[in-house]
């Protein structure tokens, strides 16, 4: 991974591959290790600013680097890295949920609550952390991530429309189990790298009765979590499923899970094809909303929750660098706060600060981007950005 660095953090070990400023005021023999401090020491005296490094080959850790403490950072290194952590470990539990469903057993709902009332207090105490990690997840395990990150969705949406947070827990936790049922669909259908025929695609929706049918039986199950799994796939028109229900009969839970479920799964990769990215989701669920398959009012408001550009979003700004969105401008919201991470041209990871778009004057969004455009993997983008190494 080819790194530009200050040249305060320069350290023996590194490789050094040449010098990015001044621009084209110095210039490197041929790239090499620094070897000594007595280099770095010549570097800064001659008034050389930045470096690029090539990480891959270096004999220093990142770690070791004096921005890791920079005030700055401390959204990336510890709330993200925390909110990982609770995401990684639903995942862990959702492994649980299947293997049970699958095998017949009742549903212990404890490690669910556990990990969904985490998920809750992280949100409550900073929504944007678990929206960013559910927007910069691989989304390469669908099955396993959809429900916990619909979980999350819901969460924020309902933190959002400031619903009380006994209700919400309920919410989260119907939420997280509410695809459950998948685990009876046969593989050759669940992963089928193209269009459904219509047989297959109903035997697919049967998936949503194999849910209401596990978590009904449930020890604990609250009536408001079942609703969750029982409305997610019904559309206000009546012609959802399994029950057909019609709008007067779905309530604005049910109404708010089918918008979460929706989005997740317009977003995430699937084996069959690319997610969408954020904006497009939007135009297309404000497309279902005139349809009458999702509730218009509510559409509205999730899109104004989860911003234009949501936080995690990837964005193209015009001084050709890649930005990812750190939190919203809800005064501005076409000009999130960004961190700038990767330059363009030429191709390289840069430590750079936080910008303000609602106030800078040299910075703005061209377009939303993809980490996929560029070839580029988001692991290894958080791995920059939480400095671990």
């Amino acid at each position: 991974m080819i790194v530009e660095l200050s040249i305060v953090d320069l350290r023996v070990g590194m490789y050094l591959l040449e010098i990015s400023a001044p621009k084209g005021k110095f210039h490197i023999i041929k790239p090499g290790w620094v070897e000594t401090e007595k280099i770095i020491e010549g570097f800064i005296n001659k008034g050389i600013e930045r470096m690029l490094i090539d990480t891959s080959k270096q004999r220093i850790s990142l770690d070791t680097v004096s921005w890791r403490t920079d005030p700055d950072r401390k959204f990336f290194q510890e709330e993200i890295i925390r909110a990982k952590s609770v995401f990684d470990e639903s995942k862990n539990i959702q492994k649980k949920v299947f293997h049970d469903a699958q095998n017949g057993a009742p549903l212990d709902l404890q490690p669910v609550r556990k990990i969904t009332d985490e998920a809750i207090d992280l949100i409550f105490n900073n929504p944007d952390a678990l929206a960013c990690v559910i927007n910069i997840r691989r989304k390469d395990e669908y099955l396993l991530e959809h429900s916990v990150a619909v979980s999350v969705l819901i969460t924020i949406f309902a933190f959002y429309m400031q619903i009380e947070k006994e209700t919400v827990r309920e919410l989260a936790i119907g939420a997280f189990l509410h695809d459950v049922g998948k685990i009876k669909t046969p593989d050759q259908i669940l992963n089928k790298p193209g269009k459904l025929t219509d047989d297959e695609f109903e035997i697919m929706k049967e998936h949503a009765s194999h849910s209401i049918n596990i978590v009904k039986m449930s020890p604990g199950i609250s009536a408001l979590s079942l609703e969750v799994v029982r409305l997610h796939h019904e559309k206000l028109n009546g012609e959802g499923y399994p029950s057909g229900v019609k709008a007067e009969k779905i309530s604005r839970y049910g109404r708010m899970i089918s918008i979460c479920d929706i989005f997740d799964a317009l977003t995430s990769n699937r084996c069959y094809k690319q997610g969408y990215s954020h904006v497009k989701a939007f135009t297309i669920l404000r497309a279902l909303a005139e349809n009458k398959h999702l509730d218009a009012l509510l559409v509205d408001t999730f899109i104004k929750c989860m911003g234009v550009y949501p936080v995690g979003a990837l964005v193209q700004l015009d001084s050709n660098r890649l930005a990812i969105v750190e939190s919203q401008n809800r005064q501005d919201p076409i000009r999130p706060k960004v961190k700038p991470f990767y330059c363009l041209q030429p191709k390289y990871f840069t430590a750079a600060k936080d910008i303000d778009l609602s106030i800078s004057k040299d910075e703005q969004i061209v377009k939303c981007v993809r980490a996929d455009d560029f070839d580029l993997d988001m692991e290894l983008i958080i791995e920059f950005l939480a400095h671990e190494g």
